[in-house]
């Protein structure tokens, strides 16, 4: 099977090297005989890598530790479940999913195309499949993940098959770990097609508002995903490293958060481009920059550049990643600049109080923000290379910068809404912003008549009562004019409306998301923490809890072996049952964990941890956290998600929009063909 696999590698590089090439060709020459053998030469590509995936999947399911990226990665005591994230738990398996999931996107980008866009797509393809072509050479040359295991011996080299394999990383054993990394790699890679048509656009000198509608849900799709995937990468941090927290501006952490910055900033800019048919050439340099980050955050996890819990170890692939990021740079500003002529404005902005405005403020702090935490993440690199002296950049730094940042993004998702385009006058804002406001003032006497009196707890549910009181009042304000124009009641008015414009109301949604995120930050001013030495009979306060330790245990399966603390726990004397927390001792890499036990509440959770067994005292050293308001960063991840989905859903009015322009698409593609049949 590690033949096999190879085989199709091979085979994946020749198709994806000949798509390139057929693309550009059928480019150059507007021959869609040639287009359509690389758009083949693009699915075959897609076959071959998912051969290569489903080789070594049964590898590992087979436990078949001939191969080395099983034995490294896989034992026969992990349960089933945790097999297929054995698939990417090191760096060639990881390596070969990215590669697969660029082959889907790119043979989606294919199909869904067929019939439309035919004078970009021998471009896109070029792109895409040059794309295709650096991981392929990766997981060919540099990475293989069908390498076998051999012991030089008297008698010559011989093939070697250990008993067991080495096992999966502990870390990686909980559930969300087989959710989180395909999450944040279908985003990380999915930006690659609206790359690829931004590109293609510049090289038809066709950027017009064609590629925008395009690849607007191209991008909302990986922005999907790896927003789910950070959420997700948060829940995994939170419930298992045991430090009580959930976002440690980690630099992989950080990595994610780049190309996610980026897309939001291209995803409200490009509404300028269709409204207004401004900021053109600020589209491209987003979407170029989206992609650079998104290839800059898979260098950075795989190089082994950076210490993080996250990263890989240190490897030689790191300066093949570095040649891809220069190329991708200067391929894609000097097309750019090539074409600077036909990206010139069509309106200039009227006003400064204005919607385009508010987007375009939105755009310059989204890119502070970006630029902040690159910089951030970038420095001790940086400093080790000038200076010889590796200078760590933490969440002070991070926290002092992103907080004051946050709050102007929460203020302008709020504020958005409430501008007219072109020009908002006085009576409009007044009109507009007096009920949030006031509503806003209102929730921030209360709070501070409750105790809070730090500045930025105090903004922060400021402001969230601010926006959430002017996106619901834009849903009611829609609502009651259907109900006075259709005598609907309101249900069915605040539904026939969203599905009206699913794209505006579920941007709304997804406001109401960030809204709840920042609820769950806001528990973070007020976290508590306790820590003791307990044994049998030993107590433990922190804040209205007390934990009383009833029992101390060991024991084992045929995965790891275990210390289990067993606390009863009561707040303000009120009996709340037991918490078992343990620390486990993977068998097949002898690596250490914290298996965290939480309580969790929409007010607040109770975080136990058993961080070790103190050898002097014999006794168990507990950690406890009270960490209020954590449930909402989860539930807001969740409304973002599901916000995303109805915004991709085709509102009625697109729907009859597409189907003219599907016609006139048609019309221009069957005149391509001809006159490529002509050639």
């Amino acid at each position: 099977m590690n033949r096999a696999g190879s085989l199709a590698l091979v085979a994946a590089l020749a198709f994806a090297a000949y798509a390139v090439i057929a693309g550009a060709v059928s480019g150059k020459l507007r021959s869609m005989r040639v287009l359509k053998s690389a758009e083949r030469a693009t699915l075959a590509f897609c076959v071959m890598i998912t051969l290569a995936v489903a080789a070594l999947e049964y590898l590992i399911l087979t436990d078949n530790f001939h191969s080395a990226y099983v034995a490294s990665h896989s034992n026969r005591a992990l349960p089933v479940y945790y097999k297929l994230p054995v698939l990417w738990a090191g760096q060639e398996g990881s390596l070969l999913f990215w590669t697969w999931l660029l082959a889907i996107y790119s043979a989606l980008a294919v199909l869904l195309n067929g019939r439309k866009n035919r004078q970009l797509m021998p471009f896109v393809v070029s792109i895409t499949m040059a794309t295709g072509v650096f991981f392929s050479v990766l997981i060919n040359f540099i990475a293989n993940p069908f390498s076998g295991l051999s012991l030089a011996s008297a008698g010559g080299i011989r093939a070697f098959t250990p008993p067991d394999g080495s096992g999966l990383n502990p870390s990686l054993q909980y559930p969300s770990m087989v959710i989180h990394p395909p999450m944040l790699y279908l985003g990380y890679v999915g930006f690659v097609v609206p790359f690829a048509f931004a590109l293609a656009s510049l090289a038809t000198k066709q950027p017009g508002d064609n590629w925008i509608r395009t690849t607007r849900r191209w991008t909302m799709v990986p922005w999907m995903f790896l927003s789910v995937g950070i959420v997700l990468g948060g829940n995994w941090a939170y419930e298992v490293l045991g430090w009580g927290g959930y976002w440690a501006w980690d630099p992989v952490e950080n990595a994610s958060l780049l190309p996610w910055l980026g897309a939001t900033a291209f995803l409200h800019s490009v509404m300028i481009q269709e409204k207004r048919g401004m900021l053109k050439v600020w589209n491209v340099v987003l979407i170029i920059t989206t992609f650079f980050l998104s290839i800059f955050g898979t260098f950075l996890t795989r190089s082994g550049i950076v210490s993080s819990v996250h990263a890989f170890a240190q490897s030689d692939i790191g300066p093949f990643f570095a040649v891809f990021l220069a190329i991708i740079l200067l391929f894609s500003l000097t097309l750019l600049f090539l074409r600077l002529d036909y990206l010139k404005s069509e309106n200039r902005l009227d006003s400064m109080v204005s919607r385009e405005s508010g987007f375009l403020f939105n755009n310059w702090i989204l890119l502070a923000a970006v630029f902040a935490v690159f910089w951030g993440t970038i420095f001790p690199i940086v400093s080790k290379a000038v200076e010889n002296t590796t200078v760590t950049v933490g969440p002070p730094f991070f926290n002092k910068v992103m907080i004051p940042i946050g709050l102007l993004l929460l203020f302008l998702t709020g504020a958005g809404p409430l501008l007219a385009w072109r020009k908002t006058s006085f009576q409009s804002i007044k009109r507009n912003f007096t009920l949030p406001l006031a509503v806003a003032a209102g929730a921030g006497a209360v709070m501070y008549a409750a105790g809070v009196r730090e500045l930025y707890p105090w903004m922060t549910a400021f402001l969230c009562v601010f926006v959430a009181a002017s996106i619901l009042g834009e849903f009611y304000k829609g609502a009651r004019t259907r109900q006075r124009v259709w005598s609907e009641n309101f249900l069915e008015a605040v539904y026939n409306l969203t599905m009206r414009n699913t794209r505006r109301y579920g941007g709304y949604v997804i406001h109401l998301g960030i809204v709840l995120l920042f609820v769950g930050f806001l528990g973070l001013a007020f976290k508590t923490e306790a820590k003791g030495l307990m044994n049998v009979g030993d107590l433990l306060r922190v804040k209205d809890y007390m934990l009383r330790c009833e029992d101390l245990t060991t024991g084992e399966n045929p995965n790891y072996a275990y210390e289990r603390a067993t606390l009863a726990v009561t707040k303000n004397g009120r009996a709340l049952g037991t918490m078992d927390p343990e620390r486990r001792l993977f068998k097949a890499s002898q690596e250490m964990t914290s298996h965290v036990v939480i309580r969790s509440s929409l007010a607040e959770d109770l975080y136990v941890v058993l961080a070790a067994h103190d050898p002097e005292s014999n006794k168990a050293i507990i950690q406890v956290f009270v960490n209020p308001l954590v449930a909402w960063v989860w539930i807001g991840g969740l409304v973002v998600f599901l916000g995303t989905l109805l915004a991709l859903v085709p509102s009625r009015v697109e729907r009859e929009m597409a189907q003219i322009r599907q016609g006139q698409e048609e019309a221009v593609g069957v005149g391509d063909q001809e006159l490529g049949s002509e050639e």
